[in-house]
């Protein structure tokens, strides 16, 4: 695993948290997942993007 990685669940996690949306995350040996309620998604996708994340829906 490259070490340069573990700190980008953190990082979405902040930015998030900073804008008042909650998470509950995942974690898989290949991928991470990031749930939120229903009624901040579309916010999140826009918080995700803003920041410069390519957020899939």
């Amino acid at each position: 695993m490259n070490f340069s990685l573990l700190d980008i669940l953190a990082g979405i996690a902040s930015i998030l948290s900073e804008n008042g949306i909650s998470i509950s995350a995942v974690s898989t040996y290949n991928t991470d997942y990031i749930f939120t309620k229903k009624e901040n998604y579309e916010k999140a996708l826009a918080v995700l993007h803003e920041a410069g994340y390519d957020a899939a829906e």
